[in-house]
C-alpha cells in the first residue's frame, strides 16, 4: 500500500510514462509515510472520452486525475500533506512537456482504503 491511479486526458502530454510514475512514487516514498518503496503501486489509466464544462468540444481543457489509496490510519493533515505533494509533482513532472494547446487541471484525491483489503505474494 498505497495504491495511485492517474486518469490522464488524451489531450495531456506525457512524454515518458514510466518516468512520471518512478517521479510520483518517488514523492511519495520520500514523504516518510510508507514502509518501503515496494509498497507504492502505480498506474496510469487513459481517459478516451471526455468532457470539461459543457460545451468544451473542442477539447481546450484536460486533466490529471490522481487517486491515492492508503491505508488507515493516516489524519486528516497528512493526508493533506500527501495530496498537495502530489500536486506538486505532477506539476513539476508535467508543466515543460505541455504544447499549450489545453488548459489542464491537476486534481488529487486521497482516500483510506476499505478495511476488508486482502493482499498475497506471489513468487
Amino acid at each position: 500500500m498505497p495504491h495511485l491511479t492517474i486518469q490522464v486526458t488524451p489531450n495531456v502530454t506525457i512524454t515518458h510514462e514510466e518516468s512520471f510514475l518512478k517521479a510520483l512514487n518517488q514523492a511519495l516514498w520520500d514523504s516518510g509515510h510508507f514502509g518501503k518503496p515496494a509498497d507504492i503501486k502505480a498506474r496510469i489509466v487513459p481517459i478516451e472520452t471526455f468532457l470539461v464544462g459543457v460545451e468544451d468540444d473542442e477539447q481546450r481543457n484536460g486533466f490529471v486525475f490522481a487517486y491515492l489509496k492508503i491505508m488507515s490510519g493516516r489524519d486528516e493533515v497528512i493526508r493533506h500533506q500527501l495530496a498537495e505533494l502530489l500536486t506538486a509533482a505532477i506539476e513539476e513532472s508535467l508543466n515543460a512537456q505541455q504544447s499549450g494547446r489545453a488548459d489542464i487541471q491537476i486534481c488529487v484525491e486521497v482516500e483510506e482504503i476499505s478495511a476488508i483489503y486482502h493482499k498475497k505474494m506471489l513468487s
